[in-house]
């Protein structure tokens, strides 16, 4: 064949030139849209109530990251553990992670694959030599192998954790179970494998400046290994925690004796007050969080907006003790600079239960239509002291921005309070005998006991309300109803108690009350108190 047409049939056509453009073209479009991409994430923090509180309520933000300077690490997701029931629980939300890093893979993200001593499983794959060829990087903090808890930097961890033991006590044998990360969680071409600071090389050779730490155990491993919460905190790196998809080491037989979810729930709050903020996976896959099946807890939200009785001091450690067992717990604080906004005030949208302590508030219309709502959708309450004038001013009119709600103490709670007996008249409180068999009497003696606080005068009830128990004054025999149940058409159900001042909270029949009342208006029985163990009621 003749050499000029030899080449002729080696030169490309016009044709063939625009395919391979528009190929071309394509690929770019295609990368540059991967690049371009943006994580929109909803960041939940903890914020101080007031200074020198040590009170936090939840507090939200949005930020977007770009895909393409965002890191994935995926801590120690086994594919068995020391703990059977910790290897039940990272089998169980494996499915959904592995959804969030298809999601985030497709959009952009560095997967970094941290199965911490299994590193030998993947040698010589590309993912393992991928973390391995990055080059170190100079750092203006030491790199650790471990970071422990700095006391400076750091209060000690909400829940014990002595050894990786089972929920039902029972311990493995201290031999190693796991050689891998689980299956489920699926290894692709450009992810990274690494158990060390090269995690770390590998974000800096990147360029990432974000990280999402996923994983187990939160409140162990996620928090000290070198590729973990506090080694990226210190090096500068905005990391978030992605609360849904990791679980804690926590037995509920060791302090503080609440469930194990309850238990995640406050390490969580630990991280987001101390470390970084917390999103949950429906960040990147939309829909609703993932929930653990075995998490059966109602939510019970405590909302607090009252000065005179410090119940934002009383009730949060009273609701963590007796529900912590079986109720997420989340509590509301009013704004300690305005007294008429109650910042959080949306989660009682989420909630199966609430505790109000309210007193004399007037609020914005939106604030006051949660509250509102929340009732009218038929949810229990349990309403404590000042909350019977609620949203009703002494005097005045509210601001116009702001709104009463006078009509609640006698169409929500049944009550009619007016008025209250001398602070300075010691007061006496008596269940009903012909209310003994009442679940939310179990435990009481009939007897008369005392109280503290003045006696709030409520006569006449509503006649939908069911009194329970009766106090007096002190040389007087006129009584007023204390603690009442009202049962709203088609509603749920309502119990009040004029009781709640501080002193009360250490009187033993006043505890029991409360704590009946609100698994009464749960639906749920109430347990038996669970004694102390042993070792922390015996003098050392």
């Amino acid at each position: 064949m003749p050499l000029p047409t030899a080449l002729n049939l080696l030169r490309p056509t016009t044709a063939h030139c625009l395919t391979c453009l528009s190929t071309l073209l394509l690929v770019v479009a295609s990368n540059s849209a991967i690049g371009n991409e943006v994580l929109h994430l909803n960041l939940r923090t903890r914020a101080e109530v007031a200074p020198g509180t040590n009170r936090f309520r939840e507090a939200f933000e949005t930020t977007a990251w770009q895909a393409d300077q965002t890191a994935i690490v995926i801590c120690d997701m086994w594919n068995d553990h020391y703990c059977r029931n910790a290897a039940r629980r990272v089998a169980e939300m494996a499915p959904r992670m592995n959804e969030v890093l298809n999601k985030a893979r497709a959009q952009g993200v560095l997967i970094i694959h941290s199965p911490s001593g299994c590193m030998n499983q993947y040698e010589g794959t590309p993912q393992r030599k991928l973390a391995q060829q990055a080059p170190k990087f100079k750092t203006k903090l030491p790199l650790q192998g471990w970071c422990y808890r700095d006391e400076k930097q750091e209060s000690v961890l909400p829940v014990k954790v002595d050894q990786p033991s089972d929920d039902d006590g029972t311990i493995r044998k201290a031999v190693r179970f796991f050689d891998r990360q689980i299956e489920t969680l699926q290894i692709k071409k450009g992810d990274a494998i690494t158990d060390s600071a090269e995690a770390f090389y590998l974000m800096q050779q990147r360029g990432i400046k974000n990280v999402i730490i996923m994983g187990v155990h939160t409140n162990m491993c996620v928090l000290g290994r070198p590729f973990g919460i506090r080694q990226l905190v210190y090096q500068g790196k905005n990391v978030v925690l992605m609360r849904d998809m990791t679980d804690s080491m926590y037995n509920p037989r060791d302090e503080p004796y609440v469930n194990h979810y309850t238990g995640n729930d406050l390490v969580f709050e630990h991280i987001e007050r101390f470390w970084c903020p917390t999103i949950t996976s429906a960040d990147i896959l939309g829909g609703k969080p993932f929930r653990f099946p075995g998490d059966k807890r109602q939510h019970l939200v405590v909302v607090m907006a009252e000065s005179e009785y410090q119940t934002s001091q009383t009730l949060p450690a009273f609701a963590l003790k007796h529900f912590g067992a079986f109720f997420k717990i989340t509590c509301v604080y009013a704004n300690a600079d305005n007294r008429n906004d109650l910042p959080g005030i949306d989660v009682l949208n989420q909630a199966d239960l609430a505790i109000w302590s309210i007193r004399r508030r007037t609020f914005p219309k939106r604030q006051l239509d949660v509250l509102r709502n929340y009732l009218a959708d038929g949810k229990p309450l349990v309403a404590l002291r000042t909350t019977s004038h609620a949203f009703s001013l002494r005097e005045g009119q509210p601001a116009n921005d702001l709104q009463q709600w006078p009509e609640f103490d006698q169409h929500v709670l049944g009550g009619n309070y007016h008025d209250h007996h001398p602070n300075t008249a010691e007061t006496f409180v008596q269940p009903l005998k012909a209310a003994a068999g009442h679940p939310i009497l179990d435990g009481i003696a009939l007897s008369e006991f005392r109280v503290f606080g003045s006696l709030y005068k409520n006569r006449p009830l509503a006649t939908t309300a069911a009194p329970l128990m009766l106090g007096r004054v002190a040389a007087a025999e006129m009584t007023e109803p204390v603690a009442w149940t009202h049962q709203r058409p088609h509603r749920g159900r309502v119990f009040y108690t004029s009781l709640g001042h501080p002193q009360s909270f250490e009187v033993p029949q006043f505890q029991r009350l409360l704590r009946n009342a609100t698994y009464w208006a749960a639906g749920l029985p109430s347990p038996p108190l669970r004694p102390r163990p042993a070792s922390l009621t015996q003098t050392k």
